[in-house]
């Protein structure tokens, strides 16, 4: 069976002993097929939400800058932002090497720079050091740039809903059985069926436990910086939880 939307439908629906939906009747599907839709999607929107930072949803964004202008919109797709990741690339005709922005607060912004957003003194202007994020979704720099630099960040997807029969999920197929026991949840809330409900949840906070264990948690690395008669660093590190 194809990983797509029509798929995971149809999964949901063999399951309950339903008959299964075609690409041709798929998109004018009503009632408990309609309904088996939306649990799919609903499946998705928690596994998302169950933690934004998936690496399948990672994305590595280039934005390029405008001289003069300090305050810039997030990405209307965009769940959370790594402003430690900000940095302007390197550009031989601009005449810019990379170099990694430092975090402010929107506080300290304010305090050291924010003249920068009302004058008109165009030599205040030079390639970005200092990135801070605003109160509304937008990220500011300083100094105000002076040409179009590229800047480089990285950022998560917020997630989407499957429409067309034929869309694929972001998560990974290997995470196939995930998706459909949260969509058979709520296909037996739907129904009422409150018991069977219960147990397709345990199965798939089961199954969001093993993603988080597999895709999430990592070995976090210490090094010493302690010379040792090799004059090699020696390194530790503990599993995280």
């Amino acid at each position: 069976m194809a990983y797509n939307f029509l798929g995971l439908v149809n999964e949901v629906n063999r399951r309950l002993n339903e008959v299964e939906l075609t690409t041709s009747n798929f998109a004018s599907a009503v009632g408990f097929y309609s309904q088996v839709k939306d649990s799919v999607n609903a499946a998705i929107q928690e596994i998302d939400q169950e933690y934004p930072e998936w690496p399948y949803n990672f994305v590595e964004q280039e934005d390029t800058l405008t001289a003069g202008i300090t305050r810039y919109s997030f990405p209307a797709n965009a769940t959370v932002l790594d402003f430690e990741s900000f940095r302007v690339k390197e550009d031989t005709t601009l005449g810019n090497r990379t170099q990694k922005l430092q975090v402010l607060t929107y506080e300290e912004y304010l305090d050291r720079f924010v003249e920068q957003e009302y004058t008109s003194d165009t030599s205040l202007r030079s390639v970005p050091v200092y990135v801070a994020k605003g109160h509304g979704l937008e990220y500011i720099l300083s100094p105000a740039p002076n040409k179009a630099y590229t800047l480089v960040y990285e950022y998560y997807l917020t997630s989407t809903d499957l429409i067309d029969a034929t869309d694929v999920p972001k998560i990974p197929e290997i995470y196939r059985n995930v998706v459909v026991d949260g969509a058979m949840h709520y296909a037996y809330m739907f129904r009422g069926n409150t018991q069977d409900a219960m147990v397709a949840e345990k199965k798939f906070k089961d199954g969001l436990k093993n993603m988080r264990i597999v895709l999430i948690n990592k070995n976090t690395y210490v090094r010493s910086t302690m010379l040792t008669r090799t004059q090699r660093s020696t390194y530790v590190y503990r599993l995280a939880s």
